[in-house]
Order: C-alpha cells, then sequence, then structure tokens
C-alpha cells in the first residue's frame, strides 16, 4: 500500500505543479503585454510600430523563460512517467476464468467499488477491473483484481485509485472475505 500511496501523491503533485506553472506562464505573458506607462516611442510610421512590437516581444520572452522552462522540465518528467509504465505493463492483459471466478466469488458476486456516502455499490458485479489501472502498469493478479459492476467500471477508467479508496475496499473487504483470505488491492508489475 506504501508504494501506491507515493504514486497516486506524486502523480497528484505533478498535475498541481503544471497547473500551477501553466497558470504562471500566461499571468507572466499577460502581464508582459500590458503597455508600460512609463515608456513612449518617438518617431513616426512604421519604425514606431516595429519598435513597440520588438519590446513586447523582448518583455514577453523575458517574462515567460522561467516559466516556460519549469513546464517543459515537468512535461519531461510525465514522459518519462508514461514511458516507464508502458515498460510496466504486465503482457497479461486480460484476467485468467480462474482468476475471475475467485475475484467474483471473493466479492460475493457483488460490486466491490464505493457508492454514495463511500458505501459499497450495491449492484452486481460483471466486471473484473484492475484496480491499480493496467495502462499504468498495474499487474493482472487476484490481489489486483476487484469486482466491478458497469457503471463503476466506466466510471472509474484508467485513473488511479486514491490512498484512500484502497483502505476503503480493504477495510470493506474484511466484512466478506474469510478470515484466512487476503483483503490488500492492488499490486504493481516490476520495471522491466
Amino acid at each position: 500500500m506504501l508504494e501506491l500511496k507515493r504514486i497516486y501523491w506524486t502523480r497528484q503533485a505533478i498535475k498541481s505543479a503544471y497547473l500551477a506553472a501553466t497558470v504562471w506562464l500566461l499571468a507572466s505573458a499577460i502581464m508582459a503585454l500590458m503597455p508600460d506607462k512609463g515608456a513612449a516611442v518617438e518617431g513616426q510610421g512604421i519604425s514606431v510600430v516595429t519598435a513597440t512590437l520588438w519590446g513586447m516581444f523582448d518583455r514577453v520572452l523575458g517574462a515567460v523563460a522561467v516559466p516556460g522552462v519549469f513546464v517543459a522540465v515537468l512535461a519531461i518528467v510525465a514522459v518519462v512517467l508514461r514511458t516507464r509504465d508502458l515498460r510496466r505493463r504486465d503482457p497479461v492483459r486480460r484476467f485468467t476464468r480462474q482468476q475471475r471466478r475467485e475475484g467474483m466469488n471473493r466479492a460475493g458476486g457483488q460490486c466491490e467499488m464505493e457508492a454514495g456516502f463511500r458505501g459499497r455499490c450495491s449492484r452486481p458485479a460483471e466486471h473484473g477491473d484492475h484496480f491499480y489501472p493496467w495502462s499504468k502498469g498495474g499487474s493482472t493478479s487476484l490481489q489486483n483484481f476487484v469486482a466491478a459492476c458497469a457503471r463503476c467500471n466506466r466510471a472509474k477508467g484508467a485513473r488511479l485509485p486514491s490512498p484512500g479508496q484502497q483502505a476503503r475496499i480493504e477495510r470493506r473487504r474484511r466484512n466478506y472475505v474469510a478470515p484466512d483470505g487476503s483483503v490488500s488491492v492492488g499490486e504493481r508489475q516490476p520495471l522491466r
């Protein structure tokens, strides 16, 4: 659980930093385009327009250099993470019949995902979902199997579940999993 928690919060921090850097970049560009009240260009015609445009270009370039580099670094980090996720992908995409049968029996044929007020969904399970998404390196194993109804499976998509969601599923599983059975959820493939 500790690894999934670290991965989740690292990705949330990267998303937040990217959003903040993008806002910083746009605000810097807009502020640089504001007219400078103290500067007046003397002369007439095309030379005044050219000087004004070059001045604006220089101000914008100077203002967006630092946030632009920051956005570029964050984009490179995102590409590296995505590439590592691709290298982690389990070669087997679908759960075996045995895994599916065991996972559905463990869940009692009911969806294990969250419904209103963080309770268990009451609909019958139709799908075997990768709790930690396969596209992000989640393994195709019984530990990563979560029984899900069609609605919950579509709603979750390929998003990383939060550590809180993981803890709540494990807590709920204690109510219906046999005492000798495992309640842990989520497993990631090792980096190849």
